[in-house]
């Protein structure tokens, strides 16, 4: 018999579906003689605590795909394919939303299951602001009349960054040599977030997207955040949710919806010695019934594109799932070389901290990119220790 653990985010997307199923798994074990147990950590934790440590104390390990880089180093992972088959894989690649298979995957080996799609979205509140900007000029008309917010706390305004580099049209980079992003872009993308941070209540700035979502949500509250992740418990609730979703809104009328991947991976500890009752409970939790039926009804946010089209999931979700799926298709995916994540964090407080206080753009962007020369390092050349 073997007692498996696991690490989750605490936050119910995070933890209630998991811990439904794992319940399901240890009432079993008369037949197959495992148990599974979830604990959980705030999300800042898993920036705090190295990978490898993590991965050392637990079983199964729910993370974000920019920790790749740095769990492979670490040897803390074990590759899938082994474990549920080369058919399976490819089921989940085809079946998964956007690039959320790929972001897991390095060296012709999946590293974790694509549980939970998210990316930056845009978020509102339905009774002040019923239709949602679908361009960046109705964003800035939108400020005229009403308060609005930007996602800033955290690793957060480095990811809006990103995206509006996105809809600019040129992706970030994290090749060694090359430069994050070209001047002009960068810029660019400054000047937009800029528009918005100097119609901010300063004291938004820090808040995480959970934060963000309960304050549009709030009587009195802002009435719109352009680029925020999406959580669909802030859009399904059973008397209905203030807060409605939607894609980003475009820079132009023809323009490219610009967003940063987000949402988390399943993934399997290289310490662990895998029963197939365990590699059986994986495989699950990645099928049709549990994506469509176990995490809908749990509060977890699928990363099965079939759940994202499911007439009842939305209708249940108050749409959140085909109001966001455009964007969500087309996030890009982060830099996921080792150590990107402390970058992440430095490089987005010099961010807010540069809006807030109006450093010239160009100083703030040349800063960025010298923290970012760096801070890049190849990507590991394997996953073993």
């Amino acid at each position: 018999m073997t007692d498996y653990r696991g690490l989750t985010w605490d936050h119910p997307r995070g933890t209630r579906a998991l811990r439904q199923a794992a319940a399901e798994f240890s009432a079993e074990s008369e037949s197959h003689g495992d148990t599974l147990v979830w604990d959980s950590q705030p999300l800042e934790g898993f920036e705090s605590h190295p990978i490898g440590d993590l991965c050392a104390r637990y079983d199964l390990v729910v993370l974000d795909h920019p920790h790749l880089g740095d769990a492979l180093e670490a040897g803390a992972l074990q590759p899938l394919g082994p474990l549920v088959g080369s058919g399976v894989l490819n089921e989940w690649s085809r079946a998964s939303v956007g690039a959320s298979y790929a972001s897991y995957a390095a060296h012709g080996e999946q590293w974790a299951a694509p549980l939970d799609a998210a990316t930056q979205v845009s978020a509102a509140n339905r009774a002040r602001l019923p239709v949602l900007p679908s361009t960046w000029q109705e964003v800035l008309e939108v400020t005229a009349d009403h308060p609005v917010v930007l996602s800033l706390g955290g690793p957060h305004a480095l990811l809006t960054f990103f995206s509006l580099c996105n809809a600019l049209g040129e992706p970030p980079t994290a090749a060694v040599g090359p430069p994050l992003v070209g001047n002009g872009t960068g810029l660019a993308a400054l000047e937009l977030m800029g528009q918005l941070v100097r119609h901010l209540d300063p004291e938004t700035a820090t808040l995480n997207p959970i934060a963000l979502l309960r304050l549009l949500a709030a009587e009195g509250g802002p009435a719109y955040c352009p680029f925020v992740y999406g959580y669909v418990n802030y859009s399904a609730q059973p008397a209905g949710s203030p807060v409605r979703f939607g894609d980003v809104p475009r820079l132009t009328p023809e323009g490219r919806l610009g967003s940063t991947l987000g949402g988390t991976g399943l993934a399997v500890s290289r310490r662990t010695v895998v029963s197939d009752a365990l590699a059986a409970h994986v495989r699950a939790l990645m099928s049709t019934p549990s994506q469509c039926v176990r995490f809908p009804r749990y509060e977890g946010q699928p990363g099965r594109r079939e759940a994202w089209l499911d007439a009842r999931v939305n209708e249940a979700s108050g749409g959140f799932y085909a109001d966001t799926l455009a964007t969500t298709e087309v996030a890009w995916v982060r830099p996921r070389y080792p150590g990107y994540t402390v970058f992440q964090s430095a490089a987005s407080r010099l961010l807010r901290e540069g809006l807030l206080s109006e450093r010239p753009y160009r100083d703030l962007l040349a800063e960025l990119l010298a923290m970012h020369r760096d801070s890049v390092r190849p990507f590991p050349a394997c996953g073993a220790p």
